[in-house]
């Protein structure tokens, strides 16, 4: 038992750094302004979190138009944006419950949405996941694996690319 848990401490500490570091290339990302297709990008994260979802029996559905959506982004940062959604919103889910993962178009904007039907969150904790550290259930969050530094990756990485990330949630129903 010591030894496995030296090991796991090694681990947590290991995925913290991992996270630690993701944050701070976010907050400095240079970007680089490449075409995206958007549904290319929401069909390979339904793809490689499949696995995870089935795991939990949690539906992952992705939705994307008959005809591609081009943006200008940086595909790397705009992936690791949605990998950060998509990870949570699975982690949060109830099993047997659905994550989707779809986006609107508009004139002027492209609107990317992380549904899930999970746990939700509390109206007092919705204006502060963003930052750094923050969990809503600091007891859970060693069970659940987080470090506290994904919200914040996006939130840096959405800026960067001129826009932000909104969050609706009902607590016991999910978040969007």
């Amino acid at each position: 038992p010591l030894l496995e848990n030296i090991v796991n401490a090694t681990d947590r500490m290991l995925a913290f750094m991992e996270e630690f570091l993701a944050n701070q290339r976010a907050e400095h990302l240079r970007m680089q302004n490449e075409t995206v297709n958007l549904g290319d990008v929401v069909t390979m994260l339904g793809a490689s979190h499949q696995p995870t979802a089935k795991s939990k029996n949690i539906s992952l559905i992705t939705r994307t138009p008959k005809t591609a959506v081009f943006v200008k982004a940086d595909f790397e940062g705009l992936t690791q944006a949605l990998e950060n959604l998509v990870s949570n919103a699975i982690k949060h889910s109830f099993e047997g419950g659905e994550v989707e993962i779809s986006f609107d178009v508009s004139k002027k904007n492209v609107t990317v949405h992380v549904k899930d039907h999970g746990e939700g969150i509390p109206p007092e904790h919705l204006a502060r996941i963003f930052e750094r550290f923050y969990r809503v259930d600091k007891s859970r969050s060693r069970e659940k694996g987080g470090t506290g530094l994904g919200l914040a990756i996006v939130k840096h990485i959405l800026e960067n690319h001129g826009t932000k990330a909104e969050v609706e949630s009902v607590p016991g129903r999910g978040s969007d």
